[in-house]
């Protein structure tokens, strides 16, 4: 029998920490392990000879931390967690704290004019905390990664930080670098120097507060990924009305936590209220709001004996319900496994710099032992020998690298804030690069996602006009979301108010009164026949017709006569099609997923041009997802476009999830890439500028590697001073910065 566990890690630094852990579970009999960077969790399925324990040492001798998450009771128990601290905080206030002190160090040494008598023991000063304390994760990294063998951007970061600060150190207390009126000319001269009269102080605090910034970026991208799923648990009702009996026989109300609600409690639920948990109605009957859930744009109308789901909204009358689940077993609960789920079986985060630094960090520490060698070896002396391979060390960090990824981001995030384009991080960009499929979600993301007035068919000889005129005063009465959309086409028909004798609602099938003396029925046909009112032909073939296209027809009638359909539906966003043009120009194969039935599903692709054979209706969430695996294992990589609750576990799934800005937060979290706006048009210039932020990123880190590659040979060779070295550290950022800031001229096609 296999078991399986969610652990916690700590201690990760970067996508290389993750494949090592992966290993050292996997390599335990039985055991597949699957770790993500992002969320800083591994999924783990194990044999019953395994024990978590072992999964936890295991982790523990790879020089990380691991825990077993505990288990929620509730989804609201472990949405009132969320009181934590910010894990990221002392990172930012390391980053507050090396800003501040580096500053000062790299403006005196690049301005050979504000270098005042003793001015180098003033740097050593700011810069000291700044290597040893601000740097203290890269370090700690490094050594993580030397115990087990290992070199990432950490074991460059701490070496050449280290070596430059070391040597400065030699410099002030061995060398000349430390004698009173030092300072550093402008000189971009290639010549040999001596290396004891160099210090490297502004290269060694200029690093490593500009790594520490991306760091701290980096780590509020992966705070974020948890955020889905507290949104999700949010949603749920807080406490809920239980029936109880009393002792004098009577049933009274008693308000209790959601916590403490069991199977088989009955609980009631007011307009307006969330149902407190999943349950079967008992009594009443009303409309309820499953929009939140399932997508589905239409109100479900419940009665005795039919079931609900937690978090839904009553949007009818009074019902009781009976608990059938409560706790992890409601469906809110699943879809938060679902999402977690999702978050966890994405690809861990590959990160450029550090594939590039697999080669190069390795090369660099043997290029730097074969300088000293050589130099040794050739007769030049310890001191010459030490001032090439550690020069080798120190212009082989590259200062640039630390911007590389951080300005790119920082520009092309701004710039799509503008435009009304989030993207979330750096690990969002490199799928917008290969994906080659759209799912779009149909409403709220291609509709609207709210009820309208399609159009009003009379019966022959009756006006239109009148049959919305009198329509409209009568459902003024009524909240159904039908009702709603009736009364707004109504209002703005310029069709005032007026008083409505004997109002009553029919549950399930309409509402009646008296409007002008006149006896007025509105709702299902069911409603009219109860009534004796025989629609006709014509307005038969207009209630299958608009049945056939999956909207919702009401009929009306009075004086003795049925008078017309009114149909509503979820009508179409008007700028859909041209966005689902735009997406296939980008080379991307739309799909349209929904909860709604196939009719409207279908009557929906044909209007804005997708195919038919590229429609899935009638999913459920857990669907939506399985769809969105389907298509992946088809080889597609697929992105996902939408808004609702029910679409927050596929936008985790896809390899690129856009969520519409209008939709929830749950929806939103879950996302890569969120659309302010709710205009479809702007999902195609998403991907673009992902895209181009991606291609800058990728041309930032080859001239901040570039640049300093290119000086390497200098440094091996003794010819590099420190205003050689720090020319080329301000020329590889200023090519960084002014490459990333091309971005602000990107431009939207809407």
């Amino acid at each position: 029998m296999t078991n399986s566990v969610d652990l916690d890690i700590t201690g990760m630094t970067c996508a290389s920490c993750a494949n090592r852990i992966e290993r050292k579970l996997n390599k335990l009999d039985g055991v597949t392990a699957t770790v993500n960077y992002a969320t800083e969790k591994a999924r783990v399925e194990f044999p019953e000879t395994v024990s978590p324990e072992q999964l936890l040492e295991t982790v523990s001798q790879a020089g990380y931390a691991a825990s077993l998450p505990p288990a929620p009771e509730s989804p609201s128990a472990v949405a009132g967690d969320e009181s934590d601290a910010d894990p990221t905080r002392p990172l930012r206030d390391r980053l507050l704290v090396s800003t501040v002190l580096s500053v000062p160090v790299v403006a005196l040494a690049m301005v050979p004019a504000w270098q005042f008598t003793y001015w180098q023991w003033l740097s050593l000063v700011l810069a000291a905390p700044v290597v040893v304390w601000g740097g203290w994760p890269f370090h700690r990294a490094a050594w993580v990664n030397l115990r087990h063998g290992a070199t990432t951007m950490d074991t460059l970061v701490s070496v050449g930080t280290l070596a430059a600060f070391g040597w400065s150190l030699y410099a002030l207390f061995l060398g000349t670098a430390g004698t009173t009126g030092m300072t550093h000319p402008f000189e971009l001269t290639i010549e040999r120097t001596d290396g004891s009269g160099n210090i490297y102080l502004e290269a060694a605090a200029g690093v490593t507060t500009f790594l520490l910034a991306g760091r701290y970026a980096e780590a509020r991208a992966k705070r974020r990924s948890g955020a889905a799923l507290r949104a999700l648990l949010q949603m749920g009702a807080k406490d809920v009305a239980v029936l109880r009996d009393g002792p004098d026989g009577q049933r009274t109300e008693h308000r209790i936590p959601v916590a403490d609600l069991a199977v088989g409690d009955e609980f009631v639920v007011r307009p307006g209220e969330k149902v407190a948990t999943d349950g079967v109605v008992t009594s009443g009957s009303s409309a309820i709001d499953a929009s939140m859930l399932t997508g589905e744009s239409v109100p479900v109308e419940v009665g005795v004996d039919d079931a609900v789901v937690g978090a839904t909204v009553n949007s009818g009358g009074r019902i009781v319900v009976r608990a059938t689940r409560v706790g992890g077993d409601t469906q809110l609960a699943q879809m938060a496994r679902l999402v977690e789920d999702a978050q966890n079986g994405k690809a861990e985060v590959q990160r450029l710099a550090d594939r590039i630094s697999g080669i190069f960090v390795p090369v660099v520490i043997a290029l730097a032992v074969a300088t000293l060698g050589y130099w040794l070896g050739s007769g030049g002396g310890w001191t010459a020998a030490l001032t090439a391979a550690i020069s080798v060390l120190i212009i082989a960090c590259p200062c640039a690298l630390g911007l590389a990824t951080p300005t790119a981001l920082m520009v092309g995030t701004g710039r799509g804030a503008q435009l009304g384009i989030l993207i979330k991080g750096p690990e969002v960009l490199e799928s917008t690069r290969r994906v080659d499929t759209v799912v779009l979600d149909k409403t709220g993301t291609v509709t609207t996602g709210r009820m309208s007035l399609r159009e009003v068919v009379p019966t022959p000889g009756e006006d239109a006009d009148e049959v919305l005129r009198i329509a409209t005063l009568l459902e003024d009465g009524s909240d159904h979301p039908v009702a709603r959309a009736i009364v707004a086409a109504g209002r703005d028909a310029g069709i005032a108010a007026a008083p409505v004798e004997d109002f009553a609602s029919v549950d399930g099938l309409g509402v009646q009164g008296v409007v002008e003396g006149r006896a007025v029925v509105v709702g299902r046909p069911r409603l009219l026949a109860d009534w004796s009112l025989d629609l006709g032909p014509e307005l038969e073939e207009a209630l299958r017709g608009a049945l056939a296209t999956g909207a919702t027809p009401v009929a009306i009638g009075w004086d003795g006569r049925a008078r017309g359909v009114l149909t509503v539906a979820d009508t179409v966003k008007p700028t859909s099609a041209q966005a689902i043009s735009r997406l296939r120009e980008l080379g991307l194969t739309p799909w349209l997923l929904t909860g709604d039935n196939a009719e409207a599903a279908r009557a929906v692709a044909a209007e804005v041009g997708i195919d038919a054979d590229h429609v899935v209706a009638d999913v459920l969430p857990a669907d939506k997802v399985d769809v969105v695996r389907r298509l992946q294992d088809e080889g597609a990589v697929v992105a996902m476009v939408g808004d609702g609750v029910n679409d927050a576990a596929a936008l985790a799934t896809a390899d690129l999830g856009l969520a519409m800005g209008t939709g929830t937060d749950v929806a939103i979290e879950a996302s890569d890439l969120t659309l302010v706006r709710g205009d479809l048009r702007v999902a195609p210039d998403a991907i673009r500028l992902a895209r181009r932020t991606l291609s800058t990123i990728k041309s930032n880190l080859f001239w901040a590697f570039g640049y300093n590659v290119a000086a390497i040979p200098l440094a091996a060779a003794g010819l590099l001073n420190p205003m050689l070295a720090g020319g080329a550290m301000a020329l590889s950022s200023v090519f960084v910065v002014t490459n990333s800031l091309r971005l602000r001229g990107f431009r939207a096609e809407t």
